[in-house]
């Protein structure tokens, strides 16, 4: 096995940060005018994270592939972090927006297109009754107020590591055993220690010894963890899950956002899972904010048994601009036309392309690192085994490796996801995008090598 030369790691970084200033002077022009105006000198804050001195500023972008204001052209294996799964601006949706927008586009009433979203929904995904966000945040959130409401429990149960939004119970991990507030989470409200128990991904006597007591709502769990990379459950995982869930009145979140790329119905239809609650949120309107979440039908008689119409306004549920005509009208042409079986079959041959490339590259030069992959996502790691819950996966992080592997993408036209090694495929990438990534990468690992 060979390894990497971190002294010339460290100038092959400074070599990539100088092409990347010289080649974006727009970009540079455009975010130094922005410090005076927004703070960090971008409008929301992740926006820090790429890997650049300065990130790119975007002129206009169309199904996979985007062209910043220097004139540069990328193939966007980013993707808005799962937002533009669609690929940009599809067609289908498109025309549905536009006509939404030309028509009104929020009027705290219901459409036509509510109900025929409400019922795709039921269908792909098993649950029958639905509600309407703009963001997966906000459908956790109530998700899990919900969940407190009616069982009167004051806890939940994350992952370590995991990641929900900005939902603020979810921000605790486990370092040695003892939990504590996420390290750099920003004035959290309470101590969550004093709301949530976590223990780690796929670890089931754990599991089992945090339900025990009784005290716990709800568990919110993506069905593979992704946010801190592709992490899959081990056989029998959910099958003990559910079990648990079950026999300790504890109600199952599934959280579909990003595991949606395994398949039209997400995780949950590929693999029989059954939730009492399913959310899903940022691709399923081609980018417009969205965001659903679905109830069983005896989660939602014990719902509705528990609200009443002259509270409906006041219970920290909803708002005003959630389930609002353009967010409807951009879901069902999405979910009608873009979203759809053809989708899946285009874009997940595309994803095993793309680690097959990876893994033919690592082999070659005789690297300690793996691909995973779960549906059109795929990742590669600088580690010999897949990682089996959050802890092994943060332990596996390095972040300047990270940054030089992602600026030297950038500066050859790849953008990937800034948070981790992590692809996204729109059904507008083709065999010729996949192979010149393999072909960056390469290059960019070979001169590292020792």
């Amino acid at each position: 096995m060979h390894t990497i030369d971190r002294a010339r790691l460290a100038d092959r970084l400074a070599a990539e940060e100088q092409r990347f200033v010289a080649e974006h002077p727009r970009s540079r022009q455009l975010f130094e005018r922005a410090q005076r105006s927004l703070l960090a000198g971008v409008p929301m804050s992740w926006m820090v994270r790429w890997a650049g001195p300065f990130p790119v500023f975007v002129r206009d972008a169309a199904g996979a592939h985007f062209t910043d204001v220097d004139g540069h052209r990328y193939l966007d294996l980013c993707l808005g972090d799962t937002g533009a799964m669609t690929g940009h601006a599809p067609a289908a949706a498109v025309g549905a927006i536009v006509d939404r927008v030309r028509r009104g586009v929020t009027y705290m009433l219901p459409t036509e297109d509510a109900v025929v979203v409400g019922e795709e929904l039921a269908r792909r995904f098993g649950l029958p009754y639905w509600q309407v966000a703009l963001t997966a945040t906000d459908a956790n959130r109530f998700a899990i107020r919900l969940a407190r409401h009616i069982t009167g429990r004051p806890r939940i149960l994350v992952f370590n590591w995991c990641y929900h939004g900005t939902v603020d119970e979810t921000f605790i991990t486990l370092t040695d055993g003892v939990a504590s507030p996420r390290h750099a989470s920003v004035g959290p409200p309470v101590d969550p220690n004093l709301t949530t128990r976590v223990v780690e991904f796929n670890d089931v006597p754990a599991l089992e010894a945090a339900l025990a007591p009784g005290d716990v709502a709800c568990v919110l769990a993506e069905p593979a963890m992704t946010n801190v990379g592709i992490i899959h459950p081990e056989p029998g995982y959910h099958r003990a899950l559910r079990e648990i869930t079950r026999r300790t009145g504890t109600l199952l979140i599934i959280d579909e956002t990003h595991t949606i790329c395994a398949g039209p119905g997400g995780y949950t239809g590929a693999h029989g899972l059954e939730p009492d609650v399913l959310v899903l949120g940022k691709p399923i309107a081609s980018g417009i904010p969205a965001a659903a979440y679905g109830f069983t039908s005896e989660l939602a008689a014990r719902i509705q048994a528990r609200l009443t119409v002259e509270e409906a306004d006041t219970g920290g549920i909803g708002g005003t601009l959630a389930g609002n005509a353009l967010s409807l009208a951009a879901m069902r042409a999405t979910l009608e036309h873009v979203l759809t079986p053809a989708f899946f079959e285009r874009t997940i041959p595309l994803a095993e392309r793309f680690a097959q490339g990876v893994e033919s590259v690592v082999g070659e030069l005789g690297l300690p690192w793996i691909v995973k992959r779960l549906g059109c996502r795929v990742e590669y790691w600088f580690r010999a085994q897949p990682p089996r819950n959050g802890g092994e996966a943060a332990a596996a992080a390095d972040p300047v490796l990270d940054r030089y592997m992602h600026l030297c993408a950038l500066n050859r036209g790849i953008l990937m996801t800034p948070f981790h090694n992590m692809a996204l495929i729109a059904p507008d990438t083709t065999e010729a995008d996949i192979d010149h990534h393999t072909a960056v990468f390469r290059e960019s690992v070979a001169a590292l090598v020792e």
